[in-house]
């Protein structure tokens, strides 16, 4: 039995794991994770994609952490200098003896209960109620007092119904995956319009809604990661899968899902689906090149939003204009980062002032996002 280890005894007799300082990780006042202590932001995978050395085309895409189930992943990823999360439901049982087994390994950066507790397909009622999920994190807290626990939602439930969990989880995720082709037969999570999503906006940029429904049920003192599509629907059926139904997210589309969501308050991406993914899609390339970029702007990312005032000035395209550009400002050492995406599905011109020095006119494609600096 490794050093790292909690006796099962110990552990039966409620007896905590020893801590060091800082602790694994936890959340900051304003929701930022902490990673050590250190502001992060945070860039995950649920699945490794297909590749040989899976593990190591994570690392260096720039994921941090990926979900595990044993000792040997926490070890791979230990041996990388990457984390992994793990799942221990809801019995308490089971969440004393993963704790005893696994809760002293460097590598495991946070726990996570039941996913999407309030949610039953087509059914009323949750699946695992609120009162299960705050006694499974009472326990693990009281267990494993330096490790934040993660609870995810799914897109749907009143935000008063989903912040009754809140007392459950210090970081708060909502899945949504808008890449859908039309006409896709019925499937489990799709609604009967084939949509994942019940909320008025049809288009990419739900993200953004989505987001802010999250950061509304977390309120500014958790954390709010957003998962996000990695993967085709139409793959997840076992059998009589239609190749014309098979639709993967471009690379726009993850960068275009990756900073709405940043705009909208993220403390972190998780992305959902690689394992349905086959390697000749070109879809991880994609992903890894999205995260790559991301990774180049840890600090910003990382930082509180400047609470800065933009005037946006917008140009006649010939199309109306519905949510418009929506932007975040980070501090950086060269000068103010503004991350701005265009949530409307016409392209949009506007001259943005006062943020990046001089006035900067800028053309935005239907969904197009940038990153731009100020000017020196």
């Amino acid at each position: 039995m490794k050093d790292w280890r909690l006796s099962r005894r110990s552990m039966l007799m409620g007896a905590a794991l020893p801590q060091t300082a800082p602790p694994v990780s936890g959340v900051d006042s304003d929701g930022a994770l902490l990673i050590k202590g250190r502001r992060t932001f945070l860039h995950g995978l649920y699945q490794l994609p297909n590749l040989p050395e899976a593990l190591k085309a994570a690392g260096e895409a720039g994921f941090q952490v990926v979900h595990g189930s044993n000792e040997a992943d926490l070890d791979a990823a230990a041996s990388r200098g990457m984390y992994r999360w793990m799942t221990v439901g809801s019995a308490a049982a089971k969440i004393e003896a993963m704790v005893g087994q696994y809760g002293g390994h460097p590598a495991l950066l946070f726990w996570e209960t039941e996913d999407e507790p309030s949610y039953q397909w087509k059914k009323a009622g949750p699946r695992v109620s609120p009162e299960v999920i705050r006694a499974a994190y009472a326990l693990l807290r009281k267990l494993d007092p330096g490790r934040a626990v993660y609870l995810n939602h799914p897109p749907t439930n009143l935000v008063s119904t989903l912040q009754t969990y809140n007392p459950g989880g210090d970081i708060l995720g909502t899945d949504i995956y808008p890449v859908i082709p039309k006409g896709i037969r019925e499937l489990y999570a799709l609604w009967p319009d084939g949509r994942h999503g019940d909320l008025l906006n049809p288009y990419i940029s739900q993200v953004g809604r989505y987001m802010d429904k999250l950061r509304e049920v977390a309120g500014p003192r958790r954390s709010a990661v957003m998962v996000l599509q990695a993967f085709a629907w139409e793959n997840l059926r076992d059998k009589d899968r239609d190749p014309k139904m098979v639709l993967y997210p471009t690379r726009d589309e993850l960068r275009f899902m990756a900073l709405h969501s940043i705009t909208r308050g993220a403390n972190g991406l998780l992305w959902w689906g690689l394992q349905y993914t086959p390697r000749e899609a070109g879809l991880w390339e994609d992903l890894a090149a999205v995260t790559r970029e991301l990774r180049a702007l840890d600090e910003e990312l990382a930082a509180p939003s400047l609470p800065v005032r933009a005037r946006l000035e917008y140009h006649d395209t010939g199309h109306s204009l519905d949510r418009g550009v929506e932007w975040v400002v980070k501090p950086s050492k060269g000068g103010p980062v503004m991350i701005a995406v265009n949530a409307d599905p016409n392209p949009v011109e506007v001259t943005i002032h006062e943020v990046l020095g001089a006035p900067r006119r800028v053309r935005f494609e239907a969904f197009g996002a940038r990153v731009m600096r100020a000017a020196n």
